[in-house]
């Protein structure tokens, strides 16, 4: 099983969403669910971990499966030393026996290690980063995951979910 999840925020709130689904190349979930949370932290620059990581780690509760990924939006590794970000601290609270793929729709020019991905016709790439998976597997699977265009369609979906009732 694999998991996806993503957080948006809007006037002071935070909803964190995660699709579970079953492969790769899966075209639909087979769970998905939501967490609205009314406390989080202000958005630091540099740091945005402190802000988005208690949202991922309370959205993971629910999670009965066995996951063996939680892809997230976002980075693992950040600097030409990869220093963590956002999903090397999540692969860190999870005890680093569930992989964390980061895919990123820009770039960051201080993540030089990212493996740039290009899905569909879009002449634009993802960027992915991992931790627990060796990078360039990870880069393969988010390439085959379902879905014509540059943005997978179960990354929509989770987007999509946690957008929606924010």
């Amino acid at each position: 099983m694999i998991a996806a999840m993503d957080v948006c925020y809007r006037n002071g709130l935070a909803v964190a969403a995660c699709v579970v689904f079953e492969e790769w190349t899966s075209d639909g979930c087979l769970v998905q669910f939501r967490q609205r949370m009314a406390e989080i932290q202000p958005y630091q620059s540099g740091r945005f971990y402190k802000r988005e990581l208690p949202c991922l780690l309370a959205l993971w509760n629910h999670v009965r499966a066995r996951i063996e990924a939680v892809i997230i939006d976002g980075y693992v590794w950040l600097g030409p030393e990869n220093s963590p970000g956002l999903g090397a601290y999540l692969h860190r609270a999870l005890g680093r026996e569930t992989a964390v793929i980061g895919v990123a729709k820009t770039p960051f020019k201080g993540a030089p290690n990212a493996q740039r991905v290009l899905r569909g016709t879009s002449r634009r790439p993802l960027y992915v980063t991992a931790a627990g998976i060796d990078p360039h597997v990870a880069a393969k699977n988010i390439e085959r995951m379902h879905g014509p265009h540059r943005i997978p369609t179960i990354l929509k979906r989770v987007d999509r979910l946690c957008r929606a009732t924010v």
